[in-house]
């Protein structure tokens, strides 16, 4: 009889500890195949290579720009690109690839700065508003419809204006008018989930709703937030610029894409490369974003895969 209990006892432990091992196992090996599938997407590489060397430029501005960006040579004022200034110089004869370098930090300090609050933000509300229903849903979404059916860029000036220009206020201007989207998409995601079974049965178990929300049903639209937060990206930098070109964004001399591309809007007939250059660094980082993130919504949204 002891021999039989130290046998099942064995059989037991083992059976215990296999099971988390077998689920590593299968959250292992979803994860190759989510990345074996993103690396067989073209497009995609593309995009991750883009915001790569996005995140490389702006690690390393120091060593990769040429000049100080903010330097001033009035000697040397709008010469055109060649091997001494690879983008040519602006009217204060400041070199065009160090500033379009350094405008890169900018660029994604602000991205990050947005990203990072708005996607957590919405999808709590989003979450909230789906799981709860009822008065909850209609007050956390009238005030999401506010938000949504005004134009980004519109209140984003609003807000600035009201405020104060500078970066710090352009992106708490673009935080408070860009985080409807998601909670709309957590609050679809949440109501698909709520009526599912494996919630029916954490409620009977005693679970509590904020236990239910932020255990099961959140973690399970966090990959639909991220999806488009990749995608928004694009669209904050697009803001982003646009409020810089209208003034209300990084104020001079700061190396900001949007700045620089209103400073240069006077010589775009002549001298090109001013507008050009920062011009076609937004072009290029918002392709890398949007492909990027077409991608992952391939890999993460079950239902396109």
């Amino acid at each position: 009889m002891s021999a039989q209990l130290q046998r099942g006892s064995t059989l037991h432990g083992w059976l215990t500890t296999a099971e988390p091992a077998s689920q590593w196992q299968a959250s292992l090996g979803d994860s190759y195949v989510r990345a074996l599938f993103l690396l067989r997407n073209p497009l995609a590489m593309c995009g991750l290579v883009i915001v790569l060397g996005l995140l490389a430029v702006a690690a390393f501005a120091p060593a990769i720009a040429t000049q100080d960006p903010n330097a001033q040579d009035l000697a040397s004022r709008l010469l055109a690109p060649s091997a001494a200034h690879w983008f040519g110089t602006d009217e204060f004869g400041r070199d065009m690839f160090s500033r379009v370098v350094y405008g890169s930090r900018v660029t994604l300090l602000t991205i990050t700065c947005v990203v990072t609050i708005i996607g957590p933000f919405g999808l709590v509300v989003g979450v909230v508003a789906g799981y709860l229903g009822g008065w909850a849903d209609t007050l956390l979404m009238r005030m999401t419809d506010i938000f949504l059916a005004l134009p980004r860029l519109i209140l984003a000036l609003a807000l600035v204006a009201a405020l104060k220009p500078g970066i710090q206020n352009a992106i708490i201007a673009i935080i408070l008018t860009s985080w409807s989207p998601y909670a709309r998409v957590a609050r679809a995601e949440a109501i698909t989930l709520r009526g599912s079974e494996f919630i029916d049965a954490a409620r009977l178990s005693g679970a509590s709703a904020a236990r239910i929300i932020f255990s099961h049903i959140l973690p399970l639209c966090v990959p639909s937030v991220i999806v488009r937060g990749t995608l928004d990206m694009a669209g904050v930098i697009l803001i982003a610029a646009g409020l810089g070109f209208l003034g209300m964004g990084a104020q001079p001399p700061a190396p900001e894409w949007g700045t620089m591309i209103a400073q240069g809007r006077v010589f775009i007939l002549e001298q090109w490369w001013v507008a050009t250059m920062p011009g076609l660094a937004i072009c290029v980082v918002s392709l890398g974003f949007n492909l990027l993130g077409d991608g992952l919504r391939d890999v993460l949204d079950p239902k396109n895969r």
